[in-house]
């Protein structure tokens, strides 16, 4: 290809724009940056105008004809006033929105304009929310040309704020497909009217379009969100809030026996379990530095009885409270202290996406502390539960990243009087990776302002890295909080604390399952492990039986007894991903061998009842 796939994937959101343009002459034009495969535009149609999938497969038509007709994506430098002047003649609000932040902020040295994502000028005047949708996304749709220029593109009649580059014609554009509408609204703030966002994908081949939308119609199957209604896991209702998910009760079960598997996993591992309560003084958020740092994530305070409480959104500030309630000896360290705790969120209705993204969700949450000398042990004892964990879970193809300082960038690791306490715990805990013989990688400048991390990778349904859980060391919070030990001198030390989450929040644990498994949920999670089918209404008592029978042995059996075929409830119970289904007719009735129909096989197997408890167990035990 002639072009970087970045450029070609922006000058096809450029080309869509100016399709839109043709058909729609009076839409508005937001923002349209480059994503992950693709693109995306935000637009304001006229009144009356309605997008729906088949309008797409027209806009995608009039992009073609303009492909065929070879046009130019021409570039040109033009002062700040002039760019305003253009827009306000095209009448494009938002883009004289835009303009005229920059000219109010100050242009020279301005930050970049990123769709959907922050940006600063010189003066630190925030022009887009740094919260907003799809941040860490977008490209830049203007930038900053000495005092107060800026550059607009043209292709066919559209005109677009973009510093570029661009291909030179549309005859350089590779393969693209309208793949989806969305609401979005514009700036990322529910304040502002909700535009219309079209997404596209932008190949370099045919080849790679066909082998993308494969993956999407495979991913679109695994979605957790139509899984989780489906399977009835989970719901989300408009009456109870977005973002705020109900677990239902097969939900509810599998999340339990989650839940379970890791507090005695945990109590193995010497950890002690606490609660700590759902709303909190603003004092201790104070202490903490959330409220100076992380106040626009947090909901807004509760007035009880003259004082300001709020919502917790995060457990760790509790943790180091429990720690000071008494002095602590080198004796108890370390102190492994454990919490399903849950916390509160505010995130943007526009990233909120099913069990993923929520502004309610419950982590599996702990942290230790411990003296410096015990952080290598502690990380190997980390590595451990990881290793244990997701042999458990079948999560065999994650790596870890060695999140590192980079001292160049003093204004966030400026501190020199923790160099030392940087360099010696990197060190510790790239010695505990070593020896256990964790894959890894280093990156450099990637670590919080508090501490070097490593963060489990993993990839998902749609082949893109995500993080699975974070383990954090952290200097400043012991002392913020004043968190010391006596050693074994009798000398007050400050120790180490580390943050670890083996599943990160049961709600995102819970989605990467239901994808990864395509909701077929091993037996010793499945919330029914046997469906039995009897064949006609005499059979239903002997089913109850049978089914009282494998209770007594410990396995999850239902009873599919409604007045339909046998096809019918089998498939049926293949729906609902249920492990094993027993046919129950006249031969199972009296007590013979049982007709076994295991997930996923067509065929059948007969087997005594016996033999088929023993394969059950036998599933359990093996996690399968």
């Amino acid at each position: 290809m002639k072009y970087p796939i970045e450029v070609v994937r922006h000058s096809t959101a450029h080309l869509a724009a100016a399709a839109i343009l043709e058909l729609f002459p009076e839409t508005k034009f937001g923002i349209g940056p480059v994503i992950e495969n693709g693109f995306y535009y935000d637009f304001d149609f006229p009144e009356g105008v309605t997008i729906e999938p088949e309008t797409l497969k027209k806009i995608e038509e009039k992009m073609r004809e303009m492909v065929k007709k070879n046009l130019p994506l021409e570039r040109k430098e033009v002062s700040l006033d002039e760019a305003i002047k253009i827009f306000q003649d095209l009448k494009q609000d938002y883009k004289v929105e835009l303009l005229e932040d920059l000219k109010k902020f100050g242009t020279t040295n301005a930050g970049e304009i990123w769709g959907g994502e922050k940006i600063l000028t010189s003066s630190g005047h925030k022009l887009f929310s740094e919260r907003s949708p799809d941040a860490n996304i977008g490209v830049s749709s203007a930038e900053s040309k000495g005092a107060g220029g800026v550059t607009i593109y043209t292709v066919g009649k559209f005109v677009d704020l973009c510093r570029g580059p661009h291909i030179a014609s549309t005859k350089d554009l590779g393969v693209f497909n309208l793949q989806k509408i969305a609401g979005a609204y514009w700036r990322g703030s529910e304040k502002n009217k909700m535009l219309t966002r079209i997404y596209g994908l932008a190949f370099g081949s045919e080849k790679e379009l066909n082998a993308h939308l494969k993956l999407l119609e495979e991913a679109e199957k695994r979605d957790h969100r139509v899984l989780g209604e489906a399977l009835e896991f989970f719901t989300i209702s408009e009456k109870v809030g977005k973002g705020l998910p109900l677990w239902m009760p097969k939900g509810a079960f599998v999340r339990r026996q989650i839940e379970d598997y890791m507090y005695k996993k945990l109590d193995e591992n010497g950890y002690q379990h606490v609660c700590t309560p759902h709303i909190t003084k603003k004092a201790l958020y104070e202490m903490s530095g959330h409220l100076a740092h992380y106040k626009e994530d947090m909901y807004s305070p509760i007035d009880i009885e003259g004082e300001e409480y709020y919502l917790k959104p995060m457990n760790c500030p509790h943790h180091h409270m429990i720690y000071k309630s008494r002095t602590r000896s080198y004796r108890e360290l370390p102190l492994r202290l454990g919490e399903y705790g849950t916390v509160y969120r505010f995130e943007r209705s526009g990233v909120l996406t099913g069990l993923i993204r929520t502004r309610c969700f419950t982590q599996e949450d702990a942290h230790i502390y411990c003296a410096p000398k015990g952080l290598k042990d502690e990380f190997k004892n980390v590595l451990k539960i990881f290793k244990e964990v997701y042999e458990d879970f079948k999560i065999s193809d994650y790596y870890f990243r060695l999140a590192l300082p980079d001292f160049s960038k003093k204004e966030k690791y400026g501190d020199i009087e923790k160099r030392e306490l940087w360099e010696e715990s990197a060190g510790q805990i790239r010695r505990a990776m070593k020896e256990f013989g964790a894959k890894y990688v280093e990156v450099e400048g990637e670590a919080a302002f508090y501490g070097p991390k490593i963060d489990a990778q993993i990839k998902n349904v749609l082949g893109k890295e995500d993080s699975i859980a974070t383990v954090q060391v952290d200097f400043y919070m012991p002392e913020r909080f004043d968190l010391t030990y006596t050693d074994e001198k009798g000398k007050e030390k400050r120790p180490m604390v580390i943050h670890r989450a083996i599943l990160g929040s049961f709600e995102r644990f819970f989605a990467f399952l239901l994808e990864r498994t395509a909701g077929a949920l091993p037996a010793w999670l499945a919330p029914v492990q046997v469906k039995l089918i009897p064949v006609g209404n005499a059979h239903v008592g002997p089913s109850e039986k049978l089914a009282a029978t494998m209770a007594e042995q410990g396995l999850r059996c239902e009873i599919d007894s409604a007045n339909e075929t046998v096809g019918y409830k089998i498939r049926k119970a293949e729906k609902e991903k249920v492990p094993y289904m027993l046919v129950i007719g006249d031969k199972e009735a009296k007590g013979k061998k049982l007709t076994v129909r295991a997930r996923g096989q067509k065929d059948t197997e007969e087997m005594t009842v016996k033999k088929f408890v023993e394969r059950v167990k036998k599933d359990i035990e093996k996690k399968l």
